[in-house]
């Protein structure tokens, strides 16, 4: 039977908070105050702006600051005052939303105030926008809230105050909501995590003389328009629906009850209500239950709910009436995972479920979280549970390319829970050096709505040990999430940033964030990358331990051909002194030419350029950054963590003691590999590791070892000498089947390296025939080959130190803008002999 009275709590303290006639209230936010300020994934506010909020909801509408804006991504770049930039329910702390525009109001505003503080009742905010200073439409904003009120009423008025006919957009802007869509006269969007169970919902009002608008309106000179909506917020989007639903006509209540019979209520359900108007969701609260208001007329029910049967149900709605239903699911099967390190502790991991015998691999949610994202499941703790639907799987768990894997087939009863334990011991020893990525991102960079602490689980299962802070334009600090999460002795970041725009971008760190500022209070971009270098550099005070990288670079514009004119002028001269580390990575760091013609969709064909080649071009004409590899990571699966990664020495093992300013000194000189699976060392016999300097006449003794975890394999050395591939240094299985092994050490020689001048030497160790689809599955990376190299060791021939030789590889330094033709002009592809 439904158990209505646990609404009676929830209905009884609405009732009580309207009795005692609190108030709303509306207020500038000073320093003073930002602890009122309301939290959340999407929460973006700064001193200055301003909260309202009521005895339902938190909201904060955007101050007009210089360069205000809710993240990068948000209109990408352009500043957007005025609007509505988080809500949430009140004492939740669960923003979802990036920004609300009403009318698409972005750009500079007259002034944002506030109009009523809730005093007498109603508290108002202003955005006001003049007409001289917007073509002649003269616009005003007001964000209004009542007790009582689960949304904002914004009304907004259009006054042409030019001599002639002007358009007025109207049409309002909800960027980066999942699923946003319109059902009858209402738009409703839901979060980009499901799991976070908020909805956001808006629909025209006609009141208050208000009309109901096209996208967009001519006014005449002196006419004027208003226009009213009402941006409502719900634990789902269906109940954000019912609220504006609500303010626009006569609804009925939906009261619904999930259960089973043997654990009783499911607080795990997903409802698609469909309707005459469309369709929309709602979620089971955590005691099973829904209450949502509904227009009058007939719905279908489709409830679905991993590792449950599915259950369809028709009612009927009716207005000013209680609608009581209660649907029984199926018991629901389960996965649980006990995964161990060695000494029995909780390790991170992921899995994978991969479906087999014709059971499809699931679709646990959206790529951006790491709580079930489409088949893997990423946790920051080794014990947790995942409901799957019955069926036959092969589960896959993983702790990066350090430790082994488990693997193991598995067939799911209905009802029944299969668990899987295990210890994934580290096999691959690095003693002496860590595991970092310095370029990774989540939705404070603006593009990408991937959690932050979705990104910090993925770092810690893929066994990433140091992670510095780079979102794009602020300056953020990963740390209160790291330790929130208990990953401490996991893990260490530093506080830092990607600096971007139209051209380079920079990451640098560490820096100091400055909350509740604009952009934590980052710098600003400039075209010209020699000036953002400097900024970097210069920034809270000149840092010598600060470290700066070039990210996935333009070479031919930054090297070579500054303006891409197609005449070869030296680049943005001065730029490689200015930079500790470029990410020159990719697995195709033997190919050969510095770019590729390849063919899209229709046989167009583009050119490409080969960022490695064109760093192994550059390095004989003296460029020394230190290359690194990078995730640049903005999903959890697919663009996510693990692929790619670089090892620095480090004095400790331990992720918590890491000396920060050890770590970036031996990444500036150079003491480097980089690798997407194979772990590579490589000295000399006197200790050298890449990036120094060597004496050495005639030859030089290189020792190279190569480590592999069980699921990955490399069957080729080859070593470079000033970038170029000498034949007589290349090592395959085929070639000399002795020097390599099929354990974890797959290759340990110590190569003798023919010298004739002053050379620079770097080590590849390359997978011809494995992948890397054991680890990675369904995300992309399963495609690569495994690969790592080394830096240059440079080698000091004659005793006057290393020279670089000038050698361009057979081919002309590339230069901007190059056309196919003069692509395979390079290439020696002639096109009369193409098929």
């Amino acid at each position: 039977m439904f158990q209505i009275r646990h609404f009676l709590p929830a209905l009884l303290l609405m009732i009580s908070s309207i009795s005692v006639n609190a108030t709303p209230q509306a207020f500038e936010v000073g320093p003073d105050k930002v602890e009122e300020f309301p939290g959340g994934k999407e929460a973006d506010p700064i001193i200055g702006d301003f909260l309202i909020r009521n005895d339902l909801i938190e909201a904060v509408i955007s101050c007009d600051a210089s360069l205000r804006r809710a993240n990068m991504g948000t209109f990408w770049g352009a500043v957007s005052p005025g609007c509505l930039y988080d809500l949430t329910l009140k004492g939740e702390n669960n923003d979802q939303l990036t920004v609300f525009a009403p009318s698409d109001q972005k750009g500079e505003v007259t002034h944002v105030r506030l109009v009523s503080d809730g005093s007498d009742g109603e508290a108002v905010i202003e955005t006001f926008v003049s007409g001289p200073s917007n073509g002649g439409i003269e616009k005003t904003h007001h964000y209004r809230l009542k007790d009582g009120m689960r949304g904002l009423l914004i009304t907004s008025v259009f006054r042409n105050t030019a001599s002639a006919t002007r358009e007025a957009v109207v049409k309002d802007s909800i960027p980066k909501l999942r699923a946003l869509h319109g059902v009858g006269k209402i738009l409703v969007a839901d979060s980009n995590d499901p799991a976070a169970k908020v909805g956001y919902a808006c629909g025209w009002i006609e009141e208050e003389g208000s009309s109901i608008p096209s996208d967009t309106v001519v006014l005449n000179p002196g006419e004027v328009l208003r226009v009213t909506r009402f941006f409502a917020i719900g634990t789902s989007p269906a109940d954000a629906y019912g609220e504006v639903a609500k303010r626009q006509g006569g609804t009925g209540i939906l009261f619904l009850e999930v259960n089973d019979e043997q654990n009783g209520n499911v607080s795990t359900s997903e409802i698609e209500i469909e309707g005459q108007d469309g369709s929309i969701t709602a979620y089971t609260n955590e005691i099973g239950e829904v209450r949502i208001s509904l227009p009058p007329g007939d719905y279908r029910l489709s409830l679905s709910d991993h590792g449950r049967n599915g259950v369809t149900h028709q009612v009927t709605i009716h207005e000013n009436k209680d609608t009581v239903t209660v649907l029984k699911v199926g018991p629901v099967s389960v996965v649980g995972l006990n995964i161990t390190d060695e000494e029995g502790g909780s390790l991170p991991c992921k899995v994978q479920f991969i479906g087999i015998d014709g059971t499809p691999s699931p679709n646990l949610g959206p790529n951006n979280r790491a709580h079930g994202c489409l088949d893997q499941y990423h946790s920051h703790v080794g014990q947790f549970s995942v409901q799957l639907d019955p069926g036959k799987y092969r589960v896959v768990v993983t702790h990066g390319i350090e430790f082994n894997h488990i693997s193991k087939e598995i067939e799911l009863a209905t009802g029944e829970t299969e668990l899987i334990e295990g210890t994934l011991s580290r096999v691959v020893d690095t003693t002496g050096m860590i595991s970092a990525d310095f370029h990774n991102h989540s939705t404070p960079s603006g593009d990408n709505v991937c959690g932050t602490d979705d990104r910090i689980m993925n770092l810690a299962a893929e066994q990433v040990e140091f992670a510095p802070t780079t979102e794009h334009n602020r300056l953020y600090d990963w740390a209160p999430h790291i330790e929130r999460l208990g990953l401490v002795e996991k893990m260490k970041t530093l506080p830092g940033l990607e600096l971007t725009g139209g051209g380079a971008h920079f990451n640098a760190f560490p820096f100091d964030p400055v909350p509740f500022t604009q952009d934590g209070g980052s710098p600003v971009w400039n075209k010209d990358p020699r000036i953002t270098a400097l900024t970097l550099h210069n920034f809270q005070g000149r840092n010598p331990d600060r470290w700066i990288h070039l990210n996935h670079p333009d070479m031919p514009e930054n090297f070579l051909d500054w303006n891409k004119d197609g005449i070869q002028d030296g680049g943005y001269q001065g730029l490689a002194a200015l930079i500790d580390g470029n990410e020159v990575w990719r697995e195709d760091i033997l190919d050969p030419g510095p770019v590729r013609v390849e063919k899209l969709v229709g046989n167009k064909e583009v050119v490409r350029y080969n960022r490695q080649f064109i760093w192994l071009q550059l390095l004989n004409y003296g460029h020394r950054y230190t290359a690194i590899a990078v995730s640049d990571a903005h999903t959890v699966h697919g663009n996510g963590v693990g692929g790619w990664r670089t090892y620095i020495p480090s004095g400790t093992d331990s992720p918590p003691e890491i000396d920060w300013k050890e770590i970036l000194r031996n990444a500036k000189a150079g003491q480097v590999t980089i690798t997407n699976g194979p772990y590579l060392e490589v000295s000399t016999l006197d200790g050298t590791l890449p990036g120094g300097t060597v004496r050495a006449v005639d030859s030089l003794p290189v020792k190279v070892k190569v480590q592999c975890t069980d699921w990955i394999d490399i069957d080729r050395i080859q070593i470079l000498v000033n970038s170029r591939q000498v034949e007589e240094l290349n090592f395959t299985r085929e070639s000399h089947p002795e020097w390599f092994s099929d354990g974890v050490v797959k290759f340990d020689r110590t190569i003798d390296v023919p010298l004739g001048s002053d050379s620079h030497l770097i080590v590849v160790a390359w997978g011809e025939n494995h992948d890397l689809s054991t680890g990675y599955g369904s995300s992309w990376q399963s495609r690569m080959n495994p690969c790592a190299y080394s830096n240059p060791i440079y080698v000091d021939y004659d005793g006057h130190g290393f020279e670089p030789n000038g050698d361009s590889l057979g081919y002309p330094l590339p230069v901007g803008k190059m056309t196919v033709d003069q692509a395979k002009a390079i290439l020696g592809i002639d096109p009369d002999k193409e098929d």
